[in-house]
């Protein structure tokens, strides 16, 4: 398994995402998104998986101001605003190789090889 986790320090269920993985002594990466954030590529490669950017916008997230300017640009700018402001994202992201959730998901985590 090659885990990565996204989220924040502050998201109370990235951190029991990573506790999850602890406890079982599943190797993971924590990538924090205050910091550096998700490539283009990542982001893309797990929307696939998700079900579309839309889908890994947290519509209740703290900055509302960013949330309704990417609602109203159009999906070409709407991409590259997330991708600057990726503390509007569900956290935590968690992948594994092509395989990705949204939010904290054990059951689904069990389910990978």
């Amino acid at each position: 398994m090659n885990i990565q986790i996204f989220g924040t320090k502050k998201s109370a269920d990235t951190r029991k995402a990573q506790r999850w993985f602890q406890e079982r002594r599943i190797k993971f990466q924590f990538v924090d998104l205050s910091q550096k954030g998700m490539s283009k590529g990542e982001f893309e490669s797990v929307a696939r998986v998700v079900g579309g950017q839309d889908a890994m916008i947290d519509q209740n997230c703290k900055d509302q101001k960013t949330l309704t300017l990417i609602k109203y640009l159009v999906p070409d700018q709407q991409l590259e605003k997330i991708l600057e402001n990726q503390q509007v994202l569900k956290q935590p992201i968690v992948r594994n190789g092509k395989q990705a959730t949204l939010g904290y998901q054990p059951d689904v985590w069990q389910t990978w090889d």
